[in-house]
């Protein structure tokens, strides 16, 4: 089931995000739907308790999809890889890069915050 909600977007969000609709070759209002799914089942790294922000600061993909991973990166530099396949190294990437992103602001948060040293330095 479904619900239907109109929303007014500001014209440089809706620029913004129909670029990057088209771009992904994906539906916009999929997009947001997207965008707005992430949002809330992935707070924001600032709002998060110190633990989870230190989990976070060392997460990584987990055996299966990082095997996984690999085994598509190989197949698409031999130029192997099936549509499906294809389809299936997006997703695995965008999920990679949305965990390196994350990893990064809660690396931030936790030197913001005490719990870890800046980089280069030694300590927390």
């Amino acid at each position: 089931m479904s619900v239907r909600v109109t929303v007014e977007l500001p014209d440089e969000l809706a620029r913004r995000a129909r670029a990057a609709a088209v771009h992904a070759q994906r539906d916009f209002e999929e997009l947001l739907v997207e965008w707005i799914d992430r949002a809330v089942t992935e707070p924001s790294v600032e709002m998060l308790p110190d633990e989870q922000v230190l989990a976070l600061c060392d997460s990584q993909l987990d055996e299966r999809q990082q095997e996984e991973l690999s085994d598509l990166l190989a197949g698409s530099r031999e130029g192997t890889l099936a549509s499906a396949e294809r389809s299936r190294l997006d997703d695995l990437l965008r999920t990679y890069r949305r965990g390196l992103v994350r990893k990064a602001q809660a690396l931030q948060t936790a030197v913001q915050r005490g719990l870890k040293s800046p980089l280069g330095q030694h300590g927390a």
